[in-house]
C-alpha cells in the first residue's frame, strides 16, 4: 500500500464540516449563510471559524449584501477553491483505487 496519496490530502478541506461546506458550494453557484447552517446543522460560529479558513485558503469567496432591509451574506467557491476540491476528489479516487487493487 502507497502512503503518498495519503500524505498529499489538503488538510483545509479534510475536515469534516469544511469539506461538507466545499461540497455543498461546489454543487451549487453560492449559499447563503443560513443555508449553509440549516443544511449541515451546524452553529453559527462554528460555521463561521470553517469558512474563515476555507477564506484564508483562498477557497471560498464572501459576498455581503442586502435583501431588504436583512443583511445577507453568501459564500461561493473561488478558482482555487475549485481547482483544490477537484483535486482533493481525484485523489481520494485514487486511494478508492489502491484500496480496491489491494483487496
Amino acid at each position: 500500500m502507497n502512503p503518498e496519496p495519503f500524505l498529499q490530502l489538503d488538510r483545509v478541506i479534510h475536515e469534516k464540516g469544511r469539506l461538507a461546506i466545499m461540497s455543498l458550494l461546489a454543487a451549487s453557484p453560492h449559499l447563503s449563510f443560513t443555508e449553509l447552517r440549516d443544511t449541515l446543522s451546524l452553529t453559527d460560529g462554528n460555521l463561521t471559524a470553517h469558512v474563515r479558513t476555507l477564506q484564508e485558503s483562498g477557497y471560498v469567496a464572501i459576498t455581503k449584501s442586502y435583501k431588504g432591509p436583512r443583511p445577507l451574506t453568501t459564500f461561493a467557491l473561488t478558482p482555487t477553491g475549485e481547482k483544490a476540491f477537484a483535486s482533493y476528489i481525484n485523489l481520494l479516487e485514487q486511494i478508492v483505487q489502491q484500496m480496491k487493487q489491494a483487496q
